[in-house]
């Protein structure tokens, strides 16, 4: 398979396995929990620190769990200050990025080296978290569109391809461009396309409107679709070139140039049972029967219009109603665009993240979703700069709560195609806007029935002088901690029991560890198992207590651990020292890790 090749790839091709595990920090005073509980890990998040560590961060928990990833990296416009361009902290990228030392002479080469060179190593950690029937998104323009899709064939595998969408982004053309750019591209990925996570988009309202039952089915409305297929040569498809006999009693055959859309035993079986229609009459050509209760949902397809999806200009007024102009979110993303990938791409009970979560769109559309359906979706937003609390949290506070704003809230009730047949019927449409008027009218002020680009569009508004209403939800805020290393165990900032137990389950075991079980006098440590080995970790995050003999694995606690295996397997055991000799241990089915230790999946995968 072709490669991207670009400087610094040998510098951060495996960078993201030597990036420390870091414990992550509650911050109380930032988070929003629900009403009566407490700031939890196990909450909807937003993290603000470097997101190559807080992806790591996340591993010991979230590993191969996440349905849905949506990024939207920086574009890398050339015009862009994106700090990570000089924030590796590989020594030899540091080195490499120096002027001086650079490799590249030009700087627009330098600038797609660097990008590339931040990307890889994120891109890596994403793929280890991504479930198994997860769907990845990455939202990018032409600027790195390419070298993009080389680099995702190249780190997700080019077999895990799904599809690439066009978003139309704008609503007219860059007036100062001869040929402007009309859409951005979304790259699509996951591990097993054939099982991946994609659902039918939902039925319109108005889906029934074209299905009738002129014949009285039993099985109730339908609409026909041509019988018959192209065949441009008929030597070719012999066998679905068959007479037909009509009711009538006309034979017919198909017309030039096409066949009939089946075999005849196929044909003959959904005759049988009444699935095809030969007209009013019976003289008409063949046609199949779909009935309304079959339908399951809309198909999606790669071209995305705005006006299904939202545009710039409508992302940019939303996050200016709900932060006000103070904000530095020139491009961000609108909540329907999305709300798209969240129908597609996640149930009710689904974890989304988001490790370029700049204005907080996808929390936004999570929480969104939720009140829509009632789900429990669950949202990771990572944001590295300054403005995670002040911009993107306080966006998500606000949109949870409510939030001050003068001027008119709406909410669109209703949109579909006009076409001529519709306007044939124009009553029909008056009335049914009316019928929206009515359902819908006593939470608005007033209702609107607008054409927009051919489609019609009915909007509930509301005029509010104080304050919008809030969707509900809640979140917990976290940063980065100190790393878990060896110096780290070292020094001060020790991290918290339930910290370390993640990190050396999964470290150990490849595994995630969701819950650490409760520790009593009884429980002598124990974390958790897998098929093969129980888990312990004898630890306080005490440096006194760890010097002392009480943190070392004495014949007595060995005793205790072996007589509460019910299950017979052996048994790992994490502690900072030991009063017993490893073949003694191995004899009772215990291995022993001494902390500090830098542990790498010692149990193999």
């Amino acid at each position: 398979m072709p490669s991207l090749e670009f400087k610094g790839k040998s510098f951060v091709y495996t960078h993201h396995l030597s990036v420390p595990f870091r414990e992550l920090v509650v911050d109380a005073k930032k988070s929003l929990p629900a009403k009566g509980q407490k700031p939890s890990l196990d909450d909807n998040l937003i993290i603000h620190g470097d997101n190559l560590h807080a992806l790591k961060a996340l591993l010991p928990v979230y590993a191969g769990k996440v349905d849905c990833i949506f990024i939207d990296p920086p574009y890398n416009t050339g015009e862009e200050g994106w700090c990570y361009n000089d924030n590796v902290r590989s020594p030899l990228m540091k080195e490499w990025l120096k002027k001086e030392a650079n490799p590249v002479d030009k700087e627009d080469l330098e600038r797609h080296d660097k990008w590339l060179c931040m990307m890889w190593p994120r891109l890596q950690l994403l793929l280890e978290l991504l479930s198994d029937d997860g769907v990845f998104f990455v939202s990018i323009d032409d600027n790195e569109q390419h070298r993009l899709r080389l680099l995702l064939d190249e780190v997700f595998g080019e077999e895990r391809f799904v599809a690439s969408i066009a978003w139309q982004k704008r609503t007219s053309p860059d007036q100062r461009k001869r040929l402007g750019p009309a859409f951005d591209t979304i790259h699509v990925y996951s591990k097993l396309p054939d099982r991946a996570r994609l659902a039918k988009l939902g039925l319109p309202e108005t889906f029934g409107d074209g299905f009738s039952n002129p014949d009285n089915d039993p099985e109730g409305p339908w609409a026909s679709t041509d019988m018959t297929a192209q065949n441009p040569d008929p030597t070719k498809r012999k066998d679905q070139q068959y007479r037909i006999q009509l009711p009538s009693g006309e034979w017919i055959s198909p017309p030039p140039g096409r066949c009939w859309g089946m075999l005849e035993p196929e044909y003959l079986r959904l005759k049988k049972a009444n699935r095809i229609w030969f007209g009013v009459k019976g003289n008409a050509r063949p046609r199949v029967k779909t009935y309304l209760k079959e339908a399951d949902g809309l198909a999606s397809w790669t071209w995305w219009p705005n006006n299904q999806v939202g545009h710039n200009q409508e992302a940019k007024k939303e996050v200016l109603e709900i932060l006000g102009p103070d904000n530095p979110f020139d491009y961000p993303k609108p909540t329907r665009l999305l709300g798209r990938v969240l129908e597609l791409a996640t149930g009710p009970d689904s974890i989304v993240l988001d490790s370029f979560a700049g204005s907080g769109t996808t929390a936004h559309a999570v929480l969104a979703a939720n009140k829509k359906d009632g789900g429990n979706r669950k949202f990771i937003l990572v944001e590295t700069e300054d403005y995670a609390d002040t911009l993107t949290a306080e966006r998500v506070r606000r949109v949870i709560k409510g939030y001050a704003f003068e001027g008119i809230q709406r909410e669109e009730l209703h949109r579909e195609p006009i076409t001529w047949t519709k306007l044939k019927k124009a009553k029909d449409l008056i009335e049914q806007v009316e019928g929206i008027e009515m359902m819908a009218g006593k939470r608005f002020d007033r209702i609107k029935a607008t054409v927009d680009d051919g489609e019609l569009v009915v909007t509930g508004e509301k005029d509010v002088k104080q304050k919008t209403d809030g969707i509900g939800g809640s979140f917990t805020f976290a940063t980065l901690g100190p790393e878990m290393s060896i110096e780290a165990l070292l020094t001060d900032g020790l991290p918290a029991f339930d910290a370390l137990a993640k990190y050396v389950f999964y470290t150990a075991t490849g595994l995630t560890l969701a819950d650490v079980p409760k520790q009593t006098g009884k429980t002598f440590g124990y974390i958790g198992e897998t098929e093969s080995h129980r888990v312990h970790l004898l630890y306080q995050p005490d440096k006194a207590w760890l010097r002392s003999n009480d943190a070392a694995l004495t014949e007595q606690m060995v005793d205790d651990i072996v007589a509460t295996n019910k299950t017979g397997k052996k048994t790992l055991v994490f502690a900072a020292a030991k009063f017993m000799g490893q073949r003694d241990l191995t004899k009772r089915g215990v291995d022993f890790c001494q902390l500090p230790y830098a542990i790498h999946r010692i149990l193999g995968d």
